[in-house]
């Protein structure tokens, strides 16, 4: 397939384009590039790439594609609370506007990578399918709920929407993220020699390996439409619902080092734990190959060859929210994300 990945260069992105590339299908990348220069390793592919903001986007843009695969976003909790109007101009009227331009340009297939925090806070230990309540907690949240509903109500014979509720995302990768919660933990045991939890580490995750999600990502491009258009899709392992503090205890065996809480640490309202029986059901032929001590084992073994240190710890590079302050305290981003223009005095 001809397939084009809005936020390619990210995360998720740079790995999802590699497996796609390896398989054989044919990529572009479209992305705004907030995270150029914020490297962890070396990335292989080469693809065609295009700097476009997903606001500005147009049905020229998907010209001669098959699918449309739409990572792009403001992409965690903390970066929605950084201005939740811009949070939902980007992940929800964005969202909208490019899934309307690629079904004008006659797109086939829209794939959609929403999240499991939509869930928000669960009662206990329930375990939730894709018809329990969303009880987002986050502008972020909240951006993806509204998102799924409107992108849900754009399909057609012609146009199939695929929404994937992922869980949430570890391991290794070369545009690093070190703001998600296994690789967090991990981070903190190579670079100080301790775990530090910040909160009681009593709710509950759901999480998938980003090479795993990126093999589910490429199943879903295949799946006949009449099962799966329009309709939720929870992306992980039911193996894979952990709590924080089994996820630190796991990281602490792995890297032989002590699990120190927080001063004043408390518990965490977002606590969700997920049903992926749709998934498997649709998807029966597909093995999940990583778990959480696995992709310890993995970041790890990446980190004290890499050098991770301290203070690349505490650096921007591989913190969302970190990194996008930086660019708009040096003025090269606006106040609506957009690269700054040069004052007159400069030109």
């Amino acid at each position: 397939m001809k397939v084009l990945v809005t936020g390619h260069a990210g995360y998720i992105g740079s790995v999802l384009v590699e497996h796609l590339l390896s398989s054989g299908h044919q990529v572009t990348g479209l992305d705004s590039f907030l995270y150029e220069g914020c490297d962890f390793l070396p990335v292989r592919a080469s693809i065609e790439e295009r700097r476009i903001d997903i606001r500005d986007v147009a049905p020229v843009d998907f010209e001669g594609f098959d699918a449309v695969v739409h990572l792009a976003a403001l992409s965690n909790d903390p970066l929605g609370a950084l201005d939740p109007q811009l949070t939902r101009a980007i992940n929800l009227e964005g969202s909208i506007r490019l899934a309307r331009a690629a079904r004008e340009a006659g797109v086939s297939r829209f794939v959609f990578a929403s999240s499991c925090s939509m869930y928000g806070a669960s009662s206990g230990d329930d375990i939730l399918d894709e018809g329990a309540p969303l009880r987002p907690l986050t502008a972020y949240a909240e951006s993806k709920v509204r998102a799924e509903e409107a992108l849900a109500g754009l399909a057609d014979p012609d146009f199939c929407v695929v929404l994937m509720r992922n869980a949430t995302v570890y391991g290794l990768s070369p545009r690093l993220r070190l703001d998600v919660v296994l690789n967090n933990l991990t981070a903190w045991a190579v670079t100080t020699g301790a775990i530090r939890l910040l909160s009681d580490g009593r709710s509950w995750r759901p999480l998938i390996h980003v090479t795993d999600l990126a093999r589910v990502t490429e199943a879903l491009l295949l799946v006949p439409a009449d099962e799966i258009s329009a309709r939720s899709l929870n992306v992980g392992s039911n193996g894979q619902n952990y709590r924080i503090r089994d996820l630190a205890a796991i990281v602490s065996e792995v890297a032989g080092v002590p699990v120190e809480l927080a001063k004043g640490a408390e518990s965490d309202p977002r606590s969700y734990r997920v049903d992926f029986g749709r998934l498997a059901r649709l998807l029966p032929d597909l093995e999940f190959e990583w778990d959480a001590s696995r992709g310890a084992r993995e970041l790890v073994d990446a980190f004290v060859t890499e050098g991770l240190t301290r203070e690349m710890f505490d650096g921007p590079a591989f913190f969302r929210l970190r990194r996008l302050r930086e660019l708009l305290a040096s003025a090269r981003l606006g106040s609506d994300l957009r690269p700054a223009r040069p004052s007159i005095a400069a030109r």
